[in-house]
């Protein structure tokens, strides 16, 4: 995703005055190791960030509830930025680590004195409702967030559920409480790409205890309907409603396009003002319903404790052995890698579908949020290791897309389409589902998605060109280096599936196509460049120049970054570099050369020469050098970027969380491996950062590895054993992880050049 626009922070800082403390779970268990703050800012604009949110919500949960420090949110993405000073108010749902900003729905803010019906300023909260507050009177854990709000003394706490968010205020004494409810709250609906604007909106006062509403918008989600129902533990005394700077004092329902209410307390009698909020995607109804069936009559610290033994539950599921700052490091990526994709499903399965009209699912899921261009390299590879069975969900989820759109989900947010980013990765996650065996959805009808998605004609993705010149013309289809290199490779895909379901000229078709990235590959320069559609290179060519999204052949990254996407065919990749030795040569010049533009696109970030972890088209480049015979280059730099590049400070990653795949990268690498070809089944071999870390894997088998030796210094493979025998393939498959299987490394602090020698069956060489 756009990543937000810092870069690798300087090596040095102490990570003992950045991290951040955090109330936490019992010290046994494992979410006690998880800091909900990780990734929630940056130490400057040169440094790491994450574009995460330190609220409360559950693994694969509708709401995130959590505080918004703007109030146009847009950058970072979260709505929350570890470094701002101010608080504007506890809204409903949030992305976690995206580089675009959205949702932001149905925001509280509790206020007290005189009442402010605007937000105010972030450098001015005197004139609004916002509040200042201080790190040092905060706190969060999962499935909890805590805060005081300095300018009104009051404790806000806030806890979730799947569909329904928790909050508990505690005020002074004083009959002149307030809580500000804002239906106008977005992101920058100034911002001139997916641009916001709030349709229509309501509130509406039930009785003394109950409010409702919705609101209709636009955004990166083309249109949006949001539904609540909220209960209160104390009786409303009174109301202001708010339409623009129109105010109805005692009213019983407000409408319009910018609306806000503010409910009055008293709170004289020192209890807390408790509230329940019940969301929907479909209706009020349907949210009412999701709050009485998941919250009902359960106070407060109950919820929180429940959500706490869900989060327990999921992350337990993996035990490790390492530093306390690797252990945090680990459970809050894998926190992180279960905040999304979210279910959209009421509790009684009815959800909005992509045509807009109101289905049922039977198993009472629909999952979005689908960052594919990101989550497919990693995320989705450790799902179906550690979630198959909500991997199957997701794959159902994706094809009721296919049903209503004619090919599957791009960029899928709030069940809709948005159309971010190139290439249909949803394929390689369904393949590799199957490949993997992972049942729960029909083999054929996503063998029927993923052909189709392969030849009609969507926006980034004009198969009408690519049938015609076998590559991408930049002078018809922007971004074309990068679209050739990621369509052939999604080919690839659909190619395997049609050879295991015995679909042979299906095959062979696209097999052919999955080879047209070698159509864009100049000899005289050694790299992918673009073309026009006479077949003649572009003028002016330059490796390091970078693109964007659009008006370069290059998406997020430059010719260096995509010189290695060709996870399907890396002995064709190098082939064309001449062989082993020109192909290890480039590679060595990859991470050496430091030399950049005086323009970086904003995701180039954590680099090591031309490697920039902080953006995904590198992500697997590091593992390149397993196929050429080279394997301790691949430990040497896998280590560097484990341990230079993430920490568990608020500041901990060195570019976008992107729904999860940083922090997958993380986890599969601290592991010890990872899948260079995310839809082959098999994991390339690295330099493992864990003593040890055990899987129980819901087949009811386990998966363990160890590592001796472990040190800074050691990083280097000395030996590997694989169920007790010597093993000196640099990558195991999928298949030893499923079975249960035990991977023992020795550890050393020079590389032994012997190891990793045995690359028969290495996937494409």
């Amino acid at each position: 995703m756009k990543k937000i626009l810092y870069l690798l922070c300087a090596v040095g800082i102490s990570l003992s005055v950045l991290s951040v403390k955090a109330q936490t779970p019992a010290s046994t268990e494992v979410t006690s190791y998880v800091n909900p703050f990780i990734g929630t800012g940056a130490v400057d604009a040169s440094s790491l960030s994450g574009s995460n949110f330190p609220g409360a919500t559950l693994p694969f949960g509708f709401v995130q509830l959590s505080p918004d420090t703007e109030d146009n949110p847009d950058n970072p993405a979260s709505g929350y930025d570890y470094n701002d000073k101010t608080i504007v108010g506890f809204s409903h749902t949030h992305l976690s680590g995206t580089g675009v900003a959205d949702l932001f729905d149905v925001l509280f803010m509790p206020t007290t004195g005189e009442i402010h019906a605007t937000p105010g300023k972030a450098d001015n909260p005197d004139g609004g409702y916002r509040s200042r507050f201080s790190h040092d009177q905060e706190s969060a854990h999962v499935g909890y967030y805590q805060v005081k709000l300095l300018d009104y003394n009051i404790n806000a706490e806030l806890t979730a559920t799947e569909h329904a968010g928790y909050h508990r205020y505690t005020f002074p004494k004083t009959d002149k409480a307030h809580l500000i409810i804002d239906l106008n709250h977005t992101l920058n609906k100034k911002r001139p790409y997916w641009s916001c604007k709030v349709i229509d909106a309501e509130i509406r006062q039930i009785d003394a205890y109950t409010v409702q509403g919705y609101r209709i918008l636009t955004g990166w989600a083309n249109l949006r309907k949001v539904y609540f129902y909220a209960k209160f533990s104390q009786p409303i005394q009174s109301n202001e409603l708010f339409n623009g700077g129109s105010m109805y004092a005692n009213e019983k329902i407000v409408n319009g396009t910018n609306i806000r209410a503010v409910l009055n307390f008293d709170t004289r009698n020192g209890e807390p003002l408790r509230i329940k909020v019940g969301l929907s995607s479909v209706s009020t109804t349907g949210a009412k319903e999701n709050l009485l069936a998941e919250i009902g009559d359960k106070k407060f610290d109950q919820i929180e404790a429940e959500a706490r033994q869900k989060w327990e539950k999921q992350l337990s599921q993996v035990s490790i052995e390492g530093t306390k700052a690797q252990k945090e490091i680990f459970y809050t990526g894998l926190y992180h890698a279960y905040t999304q994709p979210n279910n959209l499903a009421d509790v009684n399965g009815d959800y909005m579908a992509t045509d807009y009209t109101i289905k049922k699912a039977d198993d009472k899921t629909h999952y979005s949020t689908f960052s594919l261009w990101d989550t497919y390299r990693a995320a989705h590879p450790l799902y179906t290791i550690l979630q198959p069975d909500r991997t199957a969900g997701f794959i159902r989820s994706m094809l009721r897309q296919y049903e209503t759109f004619g090919y599957l989900p791009i960029w899928q947010l709030w069940g809709e389409e948005n159309y971010c980013m190139i290439g249909n990765h949803a394929i390689p996650v369904i393949v590799d589902a199957i490949f993997k065996g992972i049942k729960g959805f029909d083999v054929e009808k996503a063998y029927e998605a993923v052909k189709n998605s392969s030849i009609t004609n969507h926006p980034g993705a004009p198969f009408y060109l690519w049938d015609k010149y076998h590559y991408m013309p930049e002078n018809k289809q922007s971004q074309s280096v990068s679209i050739t290199l990621e369509m052939a490779y999604d080919d690839w895909c659909v190619a395997m599936l049609a050879k295991k379901l015995g679909k042979e000229k299906d095959y062979q078709y696209f097999l052919k196509r999955s080879g047209y990235y070698k159509n864009l590959f100049n000899k005289k320069s050694g790299f992918f460049q673009a073309k026009d559609d006479k077949g003649d290179w572009l003028p002016d060519f330059n490796p390091l120049a970078y693109g964007g999204n659009g008006g370069n052949p290059f998406t997020e990254g430059n010719a260096w970054q995509y010189l290695w996407y060709v996870p399907q065919d890396i002995s064709g990749l190098i082939a064309l570099e001449g062989g082993k030795k020109g192909f290890i040569e480039k590679l060595d010049s990859f991470f050496t050369i430091k030399d950049l533009p005086k323009e970086v696109n904003g995701n180039a970030s954590g680099f090591i020469g031309q490697y920039a972890h902080g953006n995904e088209p590198s992500h697997h480049v590091t593992y390149l050098y397993d196929y050429v015979g080279q394997p301790w280059k691949t430990q040497y730099y896998v280590s560097k970027v484990l341990r230079e590049l993430y920490n568990n400070s608020f500041s901990g990653y060195s570019g976008n969380e992107d729904c999860g795949q940083m922090s997958s990268w993380y986890i599969f690498s601290a592991m010890g491996f990872y899948p260079v070809n995310p839809a082959s089944g098999q994991y390339e071999i690295g330099s493992p950062i864990l003593k040890s870390a055990t899987i129980h894997l819901e087949n009811g088998k386990v998966f363990k590895m160890t590592a001796k030796n472990i040190s800074d210094e050691n990083i280097y493979i000395q030996s590997v054993k694989l169920n007790g025998k010597i093993y000196n393939k640099p990558f195991i498959r999928h298949s030893d992880i499923e079975n249960g299987a035990t991977l023992e490394f020795v550890m050393g602090n020079k590389p032994n050049k012997k190891w990793g020698q045995d690359i028969k069956g290495l996937t494409n060489y």
